[in-house]
């Protein structure tokens, strides 16, 4: 059967570019949340003309949802001949915005050398068709399967999820009894299986002053100057603490195997889109977001602390320093066993597909195992995808064909292993 299995995944290589091309000239552009429903609605013809049975979801009071934004998920599923596991294959169909530095059309799917090029070809419209194939390969091929298979198409992953799996898994979509694997087709690189990711605080710290007229800045306190003072804190103490903190966890590329903390944005003074001559004014305001990812070994507590602590230093010290905090999102590292079905399914895939073992590893950043496994309480979940990972976000993103034909081979077998339980 794999040989088989494979030679159909063969004969489809052109529909998996074409399935490709058409996720991504659907501009699903995250914020704000452009044709969400347009592409779920894509999706789901697909996967509705061959037999699937599906579903629209939107995700109504969710952050960002709107009428002319709305959160729209598609989730599809069909039923094996017989009673048996399920297994979920998860997709985001939001992408980032394109940016500056394209050689190509972001949003023309343009097809060169063997690579598909356009925003969200790697994270993740390639993967999650790759997925798709894979599953209409196996059910051509496989017409006496057990138990069921699901295809999801979900929003937001790339702002937190909320309106997504995060959504979808309050409402019991990733819980047993109706799931039992999942596999996220991110791009972790063809040869990867991705166990987990590291855990993520992020939070706005805005130092607090009195206006004055600006030429007389002593009368007046500068909110700008409280943060320099913070930030002088953080280059000189806690930047060193973070890099000499060093984990367990298979953490690729190498430099995020220790703590790390991102400034996201710096805002003070004059209101930002303001294109007159400034007015002469001491800031009374200043505000900061970081992006703190930590580690399994760290506890929240502490990585909260870290820097409370030095903004308590600077108000017991530092005449009329003054703070506010709001934290933004948090979420724990995660990691499945090494010895889960769904790590050995895949595995076992890849060294079938690509004569070379699997390699382990866990993600820099978060992705939506963080919903299934915080919310959805199942923690058989992966993400594994063919998608190079330095190249999300990057211009003229792009896919090798190659590296999503492998892919679905792996995630097709991986899938039969798991229905038949050969991988329990």
């Amino acid at each position: 059967m794999p040989d088989a299995l494979h030679r159909r995944i063969d004969d489809k290589t052109e529909d998996l570019v074409a399935l490709t091309q058409e996720l991504v000239r659907i501009p699903t552009v995250n914020p704000p949340g452009e044709a969400y429903t347009d592409c779920a609605e894509a999706l789901g013809r697909r996967l509705a003309a061959r037999g699937f049975e599906v579903g629209y979801h939107r995700a109504e009071g969710a952050v960002a949802d709107s009428a002319r934004f709305p959160r729209t998920n598609v989730v599809a599923r069909i039923e094996g001949k017989r009673p048996g596991p399920c297994v979920h294959f998860n997709g985001h169909i939001d992408v980032v915005p394109a940016g500056l530095g394209w050689s190509f059309d972001p949003f023309g799917g343009e097809l060169r050398d063997g690579r598909i090029y356009g925003r969200g070809t790697c994270d993740m419209k390639g993967g999650l068709a790759a997925a798709v194939i894979a599953v209409e390969a196996l059910l051509e091929a496989e017409p006496d399967w057990p138990g069921a298979i699901e295809i999801s198409g979900t929003v937001d992953e790339e702002s937190g999820g909320y309106g997504g799996v995060g959504y979808l898994a309050e409402r019991g979509f990733f819980s047993k009894p109706q799931v039992d694997h999942v596999i996220i087709p991110e791009p972790l690189n063809v040869d990867r299986v991705c166990l987990g990711h590291r855990g993520v605080w992020w939070a706005e710290i805005e130092t607090l002053g009195r206006t004055a007229h600006g030429s007389m800045p002593f009368l007046g306190d500068c909110a700008v100057r409280h943060m320099a003072a913070f930030l002088a804190r953080v280059e000189s103490e806690l930047y060193p603490r973070l890099a000499a903190k060093r984990t367990e966890m298979p953490v690729v590329p190498e430099g995020a195997r220790q703590s790390t903390l991102n400034l996201n944005a710096l805002h003070g003074g004059l209101a930002e889109g303001f294109d007159g001559l400034p007015s002469p004014m001491v800031p009374d305001s200043c505000r900061l977001v970081i992006d703190r990812r930590f580690l399994i070994e760290e506890d929240l507590e502490e990585v909260k602390q870290e820097v409370v602590g030095l903004l308590e230093d600077l108000k017991a010290g530092r005449p009329g320093f003054d703070y506010r905090l709001r934290e933004v999102m948090s979420f724990l590292p995660t990691m499945t066993e090494a010895d889960a079905p769904v790590v050995r399914a895949i595995s076992a895939g890849i060294e079938a597909v690509l004569g070379r073992p699997a390699q382990p590893v866990v993600s820099p950043g978060t992705y939506d195992q963080k919903h299934v496994v915080r919310i959805g309480h199942l923690k058989d979940c992966i993400a594994y995808g063919p998608g190079i990972l330095d190249l999300a976000h990057q211009p003229d993103e792009y896919i090798v064909v190659a590296d999503m034909v492998a892919s679905a081979k792996v995630m097709a077998g991986a899938t039969l292993a798991l229905l038949k339980g050969a991988a329990g």
